[in-house]
């Protein structure tokens, strides 16, 4: 479903204004929809209310603060430098009575290669990078090639390609037809650089474990004991 798709995309990117550890700020699309999914993405993503975080009505909150602010406005710059095509956003976003707030518009950009800093960096902000692919291997070998590996998702209709997909991309986490939900029950933490160790389920509680381990042999006897020989006991 190409509807839950495009607002799902968007929703892996611009919670809180991409100030999640494992925000989707790649998304891959193959290159027969490439122009309609693009087209779909920039006019949600102008639809989405900016504004205060208290107001209920809001979509998308301001940024922490003003170094954070900076930041994303530096790697939009880099994103435009590199050759990157930005398609909306990029900019401030002016919200009434909020004059002083670091809101940031959702910015997306297309024609990105996937060894630029806006793919390969963690912006932490509202940014989303496109990123045609011709083939499914394709795909996987580009989500593939990054640093981080915390999570990633897969939108499709056929659920054992999904997974064989999922099984393939190395991260910690990956939602299939979700995004962001996670289970209490269920192990979360990255691979690569994106950390050591688990969070959550039994690993979680293994994280806060001592691990020992006792030998015992119950009926000791000289045959037995290989290293009596050696000794030349």
């Amino acid at each position: 479903d190409l509807d839950i798709a495009i607002a799902g995309s968007l929703w892996a990117t611009f919670l809180h204004s991409g100030q999640i550890c494992h925000s989707g700020t790649r998304l891959f699309v193959p290159a027969s929809i490439h122009d309609e999914v693009i087209a779909r993405l920039v006019e949600t993503a102008e639809g989405l209310k900016i504004g205060s975080a208290m107001d209920f009505e809001t979509d998308m909150g301001p940024l922490v603060h003003r170094s954070q602010y900076e930041t994303v406005e530096r790697y939009v710059q880099s994103g435009i430098e590199e050759g990157a095509k930005l398609v909306t956003g990029g900019e401030r976003a002016l919200v009434p009575g909020c004059d002083g707030g670091y809101f940031y518009k959702p910015t997306i950009f297309t024609d990105v290669r996937n060894d630029m800093k806006i793919a390969q960096e963690e912006i932490f902000g509202p940014v989303l990078s496109v990123i045609k692919y011709d083939t499914v291997e394709d795909a996987i070998a580009m989500a593939n090639d990054s640093i981080y590996g915390l999570g990633g998702g897969v939108w499709s209709r056929d659920i054992p390609r999904a997974l064989n997909v999922a099984k393939r991309i190395r991260t910690g986490t990956v939602w299939i037809n979700d995004y962001h939900l996670l289970n209490a029950y269920a192990p979360f933490g990255g691979y690569k650089q994106s950390g050591v160790g688990r969070e959550l389920g039994t690993w979680g509680l293994r994280e806060y474990q001592q691990t020992k381990y006792i030998h015992v042999d119950q009926v000791p006897t000289k045959d037995q004991k290989f290293w009596l020989q050696i000794l030349g006991l």
